[in-house]
């Protein structure tokens, strides 16, 4: 096994080297990531599922028949939120639905074990992730790495959490609202959204929330996440659509210097309203630094209907969860039995949504992510800051309250400049380049036209390598 000092000093990519080189056996990595695993997670509570010695069986199988993929043994864990994996339990953050199995992998995880990832569990998320901290009745509370007395963000808190402490380098996230790039920035790592349906839904669902869910990742470095999406990326079969990927592997791509761009710069939030001045400090770094790089920034607000578009989306985004019990009318408290008090309210408000409504609010965000989208006629990147605030004190945004509109302002008070960019399906990356006077780490987020991923990761890039970040605490 490795040290832990060298553990940390290795991205995904950099431990897929050393096993390559004969350096060190997929085992041993495996075998390190458990180490770290159960000596880091008492203190941050970021893992919430096992399954350390199936997956060392499965390896030990690989490698006895010859089968030796690029990322044979890597440590992954994959977020407790809609994502099947064949054997492991699957309660979406929920004490009501603990224990449920499935007997298939989603094709995102059937790629990422093809490609010899090591599926060690699962990572917590809050209930139905419908909150951007990560507590649950289900699974207590997931500590920020950076300070225990603060959150991980939501929903893949738990992904942020054991990335940042240092149980391994990257873990599978899920972004509806902001879930990726929330925690990443809490967290002090990389985390990518990428384009509407680069990466496969299926089979379980087609159209997952009306294009608004993603799925990928968090890591600590810009070419894992371009590696682990070289592994996931393009269509299952049956996709009702998809984002083509290019035809040469991210990985390559990011090393390519892009061409001199045109980069409007946000250091309020979207509607024009201030922000915490640390946070707006990250946004101003990040356009010095690729002004510096030679690209032309420019501050610019984009022309939208910014409260009118995220209440639209986040609606839409609640009236899916009507699917979750079958039949129409009120929800009795059969049905509603071990769930949190959050999740009541937005259940009950799921099933009193009219069509009507609900076809009103699908086009508005329509016409408001064209507006939206005018934007890059004119620019070809946007940079905003990735949040409002540092991370935030734990119970900021608890699953307690019952005040359904009340809960859905304060969040977006707090996290004003991600859900835009789910509505639109745009690929938004957020990347920590501040820090806070005491050492927390501060985000700003990186976005471009739909499709033009590359773009977004080759830029994303050009900041890794001109100002280096520190990707986990001491």
């Amino acid at each position: 096994m490795l040290t832990r000092d060298e553990w940390m000093s290795h991205d995904l990519v950099g431990l897929a080297g050393l096993v390559a080189e004969g350096q060190i056996a997929p085992r041993a990595v495996l075998e390190t990531a458990i180490r770290e695993i159960e000596a880091q997670n008492p203190r941050v509570n970021a893992v919430v599922v096992t399954a350390f010695e199936e997956t060392l069986d499965a390896l030990d199988a690989r490698v006895e028949a010859g089968d030796t993929p690029r990322f044979l043994g890597m440590p992954y864990l994959i977020k407790d939120l809609h994502a099947p994996v064949r054997g492991l339990p699957l309660s979406n953050g929920s004490e009501r639905f603990k224990g449920t199995v499935f007997d298939f992998d989603s094709t995102l995880v059937s790629r990422l074990r093809a490609a010899g990832f090591g599926l060690l569990g699962r990572s917590a998320s809050p209930e139905f992730g419908l909150t951007l901290e990560t507590d649950s009745a289900a699974w207590g509370t997931t500590r920020n790495p950076w300070d225990l007395e603060r959150g991980a963000g939501g929903s893949s808190g738990g992904a942020g959490a054991a990335v940042a402490s240092g149980m391994m380098p990257a873990a599978h996230a899920t972004d509806s609202a902001g879930s990726i790039r929330i925690p990443a920035a809490f967290n002090g790592l990389v985390g990518f959204k990428p384009s509407r349906a680069l990466n496969p839904f299926g089979p379980h669902r087609g159209d997952p929330n009306h294009g608004i869910s993603h799925e990928h990742a968090v890591a600590v470095s810009l070419r894992d996440t371009a590696a682990i999406l070289d592994v996931t990326a393009g269509p299952d079969t049956g996709a009702p659509y998809f984002t083509a990927k290019p035809s040469t592997p991210f990985e390559a791509l990011i090393e390519q210097a892009p061409r001199r761009l045109r980069i409007g710069l946000v250091t309020t939030r979207l509607d024009g309203k201030p922000i915490d001045p640390v946070c707006a400090a990250a946004a101003e770094k990040t356009g010095r630094l690729l002004s510096g790089l030679g690209h032309e920034v420019e501050e610019a607000l984009p022309d939208f209907d910014v409260q009118g578009l995220t209440d639209a989306m986040i609606r839409v985004l609640l009236a899916s969860l009507a699917g979750l019990f079958p039949g129409a009318g009120e929800l009795g408290e059969e049905e509603l039995a071990g769930l949190e008090p959050m999740t009541r309210a937005a259940l009950r408000y799921s099933r009193q949504v009219s069509l009507s409504d609900h076809l009103q609010r699908t086009a508005v965000i329509n016409r408001e992510v064209r507006r939206l989208a005018a934007y890059f006629d004119r620019f070809d990147l946007m940079v905003t800051p990735a949040t409002a605030t540092p991370p935030l004190p734990h119970k900021s945004l608890p699953m307690t309250a019952t005040d359904l509109d009340g809960f859905l302002d304060r969040l977006f008070e707090l996290s004003p400049f991600t859900a835009p960019f789910n509505a639109s399906g745009m690929p938004a990356i957020v990347l920590p380049v501040h820090q806070t006077p005491e050492g927390l780490p501060i985000a700003s987020q990186l976005i471009g036209k739909m499709a033009d991923d590359a773009l977004v990761l080759k830029v994303a890039r050009q900041i890794e390598v001109a100002s280096p970040w520190r990707a986990r605490p001491a």
